[in-house]
């Protein structure tokens, strides 16, 4: 066979579709949401924010174009007719001074928590937390707008960007800080109250899965819910339906599957002997 024919047969072969590929069918509307068109999104509303640091359009024109970016994205996705994408657009565009004003919150509670910050400049053009943050606010506003699909590509863009990986449909309070952040994973049904601080690491995830007959996961609550105050240093698991009480610390490489009472500090166990060192040695 020779170059031409092994083209030609390869391109045959891969046109055909799949098992899996037909399962997709019911949702080839989604297959057009447009990654390119999104990345220029987060842009803009990353100038919209933070105009001092990102802008380069009048902010007017940077909103208008913004709106165009949503009704396109929404019409490629067949969300529905003319007048409920032009609806989608308008109220995501009204909720932009409301996602301002949350990732400035969060640029506070960061600096609140880092005394290596010297200005809040430097959190808001250089931290991995701030642009996870901005498209994980983005992309909720969208689920509470019923937008499908897009809200996932945005913030899987910030999660390949930062490492932090924050599911859209989770509810995340005011001024939630991050530090490093690196490794970091919340699942979609986590509820996380106000002044909540996550070190690098820390798994907000479901412990186990109740299957549907169709042998599918059921998308019920599985993840956990953290309460006001509460503090989650690195490499914390946290695991299941499970509360974590308000004002409560939560101690590094800690696993947890029960709740954890108010005001509680939970570290591992700390062996009774414990042998002491100077100057590097025994190391």
């Amino acid at each position: 066979m020779n170059s031409k024919d092994i083209t030609n047969d390869v391109a045959q072969r891969l046109s055909q579709p799949t098992a899996i590929e037909r399962r997709m069918s019911e949702n080839a509307a989604y297959r057009k949401a447009c990654r390119r068109e999104l990345y220029e999104l987060m842009s803009l509303i990353e100038e919209v924010v933070f105009p001092a640091f990102f802008g380069e359009l009048p902010l007017e024109d940077a909103v208008s174009r913004i709106r165009k970016i949503v009704r396109h994205q929404a019409s490629e996705i067949r969300l529905g007719d003319e007048a409920t994408i032009a609806d989608v657009a308008d109220r995501f565009i009204e909720r932009l001074p409301d996602i301002k004003h949350s990732v400035l919150e969060d640029v506070e509670a960061v600096a609140k928590i880092d005394p290596a910050v010297t200005d809040l400049s430097e959190i808001i053009v250089s931290y991995p937390a701030v642009k996870a943050m901005l498209h994980y606010r983005t992309a909720n506003s969208f689920v509470r707008l019923n937008v499908p699909i897009i809200p996932r590509i945005i913030t899987e863009m910030a999660h390949s960007a930062t490492g932090i990986d924050i599911h859209p449909a989770a509810t995340i309070g005011r001024r939630f800080a991050i530090d490093h952040g690196t490794g970091i994973v919340i699942g979609a049904t986590t509820i996380v109250g106000d002044n909540v601080t996550l070190y690098q690491g820390v798994t907000l995830g479901a412990k186990n899965f109740t299957y549907g007959d169709d042998g599918l996961p059921l998308d019920i609550p599985r993840h956990p819910i953290i309460e006001d105050n509460v503090t989650i240093y690195s490499n914390a698991s946290i695991l299941g339906r499970v509360r974590i009480g308000h004002d409560a610390v939560i101690g590094g490489n800690i696993w947890i599957t029960t709740d954890v009472a108010p005001y509680s500090k939970v570290s591992q166990h700390r062996p009774d002997s414990i042998p002491s060192f100077s100057d590097g040695a025994g190391i």
